[in-house]
């Protein structure tokens, strides 16, 4: 029988008590970043769309759907799916740390934990059952700053495990799962493949791509749980397969979409246009983009997503992307270890036209806090 997990994590509400009380730039970007919605489970939301889209293919509808913490121990995200020590996802560059033992979700496969740790689908296990889980909302990772690419997006994943002793599943099972939600979000006549992947946590892997307008995309990746991790979880004598894929990654390349903040606007003229995933988005009016640059020297060891994540502090969704366009190093001028960057960063509303007056009180904003942040000498 289908069943709706909650998981609650009571250490959750304590961080989220001590971050209410604190005022640091870490703690004000984990509070906005937690703040916002999950257009998973938003009305209207072409990603809530695409979630029932797969989750109504009939060979998935007795899969129980989980929801679990946004934020998530160390040990159980890292560790136990076997991320190796020097994963570039344990460094503070890459993900949001809430204290040193919790992190906000980067990835919505640590469903896995608390699914196959929860008293009923031990019970489950314990009898020999097989099991088929959904799990879907936001995760977050520091990242570069684009029209594809956001600190906070949305993913789905899925698990299915069937005991040894029923059935030894392969990658073709895998396949014909993959097949089956790829036809139902892009049609029966789609041309996709599959190539040969690498994940921490599956053995064998391998990745979906679809060919969109001559082109080949990535839209999702897969594969078999190794029996380690399953073990690592207390669960011996199965075998499956699992899946995940972004939610708006699939979204923008079924409704050709060109900037992902558009799943985030305001604009009934926008939000009236994403209601039905089958149709084709249409440019509401392309404003005009005004770029500022900005030059400084950092210690060179200082990793470029610190300064992404300063712009995101001051640019709320106005920036359209932020390029890097120079760097060079010149001990003799700058001093040993420092490196001088500049960046163009390219400012467009996809809502509205923007005043001169509110981007250059913006770029000012950035340039001070560079300073601050980062040590930064401007030039």
């Amino acid at each position: 029988m289908k069943s709706n997990i909650f998981i609650n994590y009571p250490k959750e509400k304590e961080l989220i008590k001590d971050l209410e009380k604190r005022t640091d730039i870490k703690a004000e970007r984990v509070k906005r970043l937690l703040a916002l919605p999950d257009l998973s489970r938003t009305d209207d939301s072409p990603l809530k769309a695409i979630v029932k889209r797969v989750t109504q293919i009939k060979d998935f509808e007795d899969f129980d759907v989980i929801t679990i913490p946004e934020i998530i121990p160390t040990n159980v995200l890292f560790d136990l799916f076997d991320f190796a020590k020097d994963h570039p996802a344990r460094s503070e560059s890459d993900t949001y740390y809430v204290d040193e033992n919790n992190v906000l979700r980067t990835h919505d496969t640590v469903m896995w934990y608390y699914y196959l740790n929860d008293p009923e689908i031990r019970e489950r296990a314990r009898k020999g059952e097989t099991m088929g889980v959904f799990c879907y909302g936001k995760v977050y990772r520091k990242d570069e700053v684009d029209r594809h690419h956001m600190n906070v997006f949305h993913q789905m994943g899925g698990l299915y495990l069937v005991p040894d002793s029923q059935k030894m599943l392969s990658i073709d099972d895998l396949k014909d799962a993959l097949s089956l939600i790829v036809r139902s979000l892009f049609g029966s006549d789609v041309v996709f493949r599959f190539n040969v992947d690498t994940f921490p946590y599956t053995d064998p892997s391998l990745e979906v791509e679809v060919q969109i307008n001559g082109k080949w995309i990535e839209i999702l990746g897969g594969g078999m749980p190794k029996k380690i991790v399953l073990k690592n979880f207390g669960i011996e004598g199965y075998n499956g397969w699992a899946f995940g894929f972004g939610l708006e990654r699939l979204g923008i390349i079924k409704m050709e979409i060109s900037d992902i903040r558009i799943f985030w606007a305001k604009d009934p003229r926008i939000t009236g246009q994403l209601k039905n995933i089958d149709t084709k988005y249409k440019e509401v009016s392309k404003y005009p983009e005004t770029s500022r640059d900005i030059s400084f020297i950092i210690d060179k060891n200082i990793n470029l997503n610190n300064y992404y994540e300063i712009v995101r502090d001051f640019a709320l969704n106005l920036i359209e992307e932020v390029k890097l366009v120079d760097e060079f190093e010149n001990e003799e001028k700058f001093g040993a270890d420092k490196k001088s960057y500049t960046f163009r960063i390219v400012y467009r509303s996809p809502e509205r036209t923007l005043t001169s007056e509110e981007i250059n009180k913006i770029q000012e904003e950035i340039r001070q806090e560079t300073v601050k942040q980062l040590n930064a000498v401007l030039r």
